[in-house]
């Protein structure tokens, strides 16, 4: 007798993010050991997703949000968010994900998509801040490379998208990246944020 239950294997599909029979043969691969069983399907999963990652990303659809403020809107955001088939980008779920990013970006305040993203002119001019704050406040000469570098690598994750914690955690519990990757994983396609566009009306404007 498996180690195991229906339940068992419906809450490992969908805390996974994975078809039933991939969650039950996580299970049986780990003698129903939950966690063992979750670890299995991540690593899997990155390598699927490295798979998808070479194939091209024809289709999408745009998420949008608009926060307004006293009946006025103040801020706008475009989301591009990209797939390969129109099936998908056409599904209820991908529309619903590329809003609730589209949602997140107006608050996050997101620089780029990705660290990588980030133009090497920016992180210098940054890095160089960083260095005359650290002297400015009398760091020691051979801790501040050390401080420099640990602010810039808080920086660029502050800056990209995919490394920000969801804004509504009570509907996905990770950051905007995992959510992008569970979708990949679940839709079976490369999934991916190829830009955004986000734009702020002040009171003058």
């Amino acid at each position: 007798m498996p180690d195991f239950t229906a339940k068992d294997i419906q809450q490992l599909r969908h805390d996974a993010g994975v078809g039933m029979m991939d969650a039950k043969k996580a299970l049986e691969e780990t003698g129903g050991d939950f966690e063992k069983a979750m670890e299995v399907l991540r690593e899997k999963g990155m390598l699927k997703v490295a798979k998808r990652a070479e194939r091209t990303a024809h289709h999408g659809t745009v998420g949008h949000y608009i926060h307004n403020q006293q009946g006025r809107a103040v801020t706008g955001v475009l989301v591009d968010l990209a797939c390969e088939t129109d099936f998908v980008a056409k599904s209820d779920e991908f529309v619903e994900v590329a809003n609730d990013i589209a949602l997140h970006i107006s608050w996050g305040k997101p620089t780029w998509v990705e660290r990588a993203d980030a133009a090497d002119a920016v992180v210098d001019a940054q890095r160089r801040q960083f260095e005359e704050e650290a002297r400015e406040e009398g760091k020691p000469d051979e801790l501040i490379d050390k401080i420099v570098e640990g602010k810039i690598e808080k920086y660029l994750s502050e800056q990209s998208l995919y490394e920000q914690a969801f804004v509504n955690p009570d509907k996905f519990d990770g950051t905007v990246g995992d959510m992008v990757g569970r979708l990949a994983a679940k839709m079976g396609e490369n999934i991916r944020v190829r830009r955004f566009f986000r734009i702020d009306v002040s009171e003058g404007d």
